[in-house]
């Protein structure tokens, strides 16, 4: 099929810019940005509203196999098409563990079944993600992951992790890491401060982050493994992130849309679907991440999709699971930032399209001809409140529960074929 999308606002990552213009795409891919149009063309008007790449989202949970409950492939993939997320990119922290290849290749086969989006895997960096024993790198690369990860699971032995990325750089794959030190985060549930203090909250010190990422960093440095930090959170690790970058690592860093967008305060009363893990900070660090983001210093923002079902929340919230789902209030919570001029549109697309889509050497998150036609074209300013149960994910578990937010997606491209809104 041959589109037009024309009166469009083109965000573009690439060049950092917004245009007026068009777009044409044929065969499922964009051959034309503000050409005159083809004969026979179908002709969508955009109506003034915003035209982008769709969102790469790295670090999203779904439940198959083992808790298919929470999320299957069907249900996320639907809730990706309506938040404008067009690649999801799966965590292997599933039961049994995404740790073989013939595990890899059943996620591969159920995703194809069930998606309209593009779901790609990573896969675990040790048997099950115990930390002991790394998985077949090789032949899970052959078999189609994209990056390993262990997950919330630190690796916690050296020499283990330090194997591990060896033998990765060899093969030029990519890990993925979180940057927590497990001794001192292990059963805490809030950041240790006078919030946590007067809740009677355990608390776990933003040091403990600062002192994974440092760790990490020298094992990059002796390995020259390429590395992606997935949530960096607070102030104190940007310092060494930076000087790492200076130095010529090969390391790249994320952070959660929660974190950039909600602090420890909102926590208030006990709030379950405000516990994520790391746990909320204080405001002074979100601000100092909002500012890395716009710097380009954290390059990567991602949803950490998290489905928990009721039984998993509704618990004292020391007791509570971790995690909320985001696949569908990723975009509208982004666009706070841009509604407070903290970042711009085309700064919120490099982090959340161009960026994660470079680094795993995929070749959507951009508006350029011979590029796939992944777009989501949106409406930033549309105000709506959200009502969870209208959420498509099967669990319901989201810190925005109505919460008053702007910004809404009218339609969403894979490879040229409309998935969501109107007409899809």
């Amino acid at each position: 099929m041959t589109l037009h999308l024309q009166n469009a606002r083109l965000i573009d990552p690439e060049s950092l810019t917004e245009t007026e213009g068009s777009l044409t795409v044929e065969n499922g891919q964009i051959t034309a940005l503000n050409g005159p149009g083809l004969k026979g063309a179908q002709v969508i008007d955009c109506g003034g509203k915003c035209l982008a790449p769709g969102i790469v989202d790295i670090g999203v949970k779904v439940g198959e196999p083992g808790e298919r409950h929470k999320e299957s492939f069907r249900s996320a993939a639907l809730a990706a098409a309506a938040g404008g997320v067009t690649t999801i990119i799966t965590r292997p922290d599933t039961n049994p563990a995404i740790d073989t290849p013939e595990a890899l290749e059943f996620v591969n086969r159920r995703a194809a079944e069930a998606s309209p989006v593009r779901i790609r895997q990573m896969a675990a960096l040790t048997k099950g993600r115990q930390g002991r024993e790394m998985t077949e790198i090789g032949f899970l690369l052959d078999a189609g992951a994209v990056s390993f990860t262990d997950c919330d699971h630190v690796v916690s032995d050296t020499k283990v992790l330090s194997r591990a990325m060896t033998y990765a750089k060899s093969l030029g794959a990519l890990i993925i890491g979180h940057p927590q030190d497990p001794g001192l985060s292990a059963g805490s549930a809030a950041t240790s401060g006078k919030f946590a203090s007067l809740r009677g909250l355990p608390g776990v010190s933003p040091m403990a982050e600062r002192m994974g990422l440092d760790r990490d960093l020298s094992l990059i440095e002796m390995t020259g493994a390429r590395y992606h930090f997935d949530q960096i959170t607070v102030a104190r690790a940007l310092p060494p992130l930076e000087r790492a970058k200076k130095n010529g690592l090969d390391v790249t860093a994320g952070t959660s849309i929660h974190h950039l967008t909600l602090n420890e305060f909102d926590v208030g009363d006990y709030r379950t679907f405000f516990k994520v893990k790391p746990p909320l900070r204080s405001e002074d660090d979100r601000l100092a991440i909002v500012e890395a983001v716009a710097s380009g210093l954290i390059d990567i923002i991602s949803s950490m999709h998290t489905p928990q079902d009721e039984e998993s929340k509704r618990l004292p919230y020391e007791e509570a699971a971790s995690g909320a789902v985001a696949l569908e209030t990723f975009l509208p919570a982004a666009l706070r930032l841009y509604h407070a001029g903290q970042l711009t549109l085309p700064q919120l697309f490099r982090a959340m399209a161009l960026n994660p889509a470079k680094r795993l050497g995929l070749p959507q998150g951009r508006l350029s001809v011979g590029a796939p036609a992944d777009l989501v074209l949106f409406d930033p300013d549309a105000p709506f409140v959200l009502d969870r149960f209208t959420l498509r994910s099967k669990s319901k578990n989201t810190p925005f529960d109505g919460a008053r937010m702007e910004g809404k997606v009218l339609a969403t491209f894979v490879g040229g074929k409309q998935v969501f809104g109107t007409g899809a």
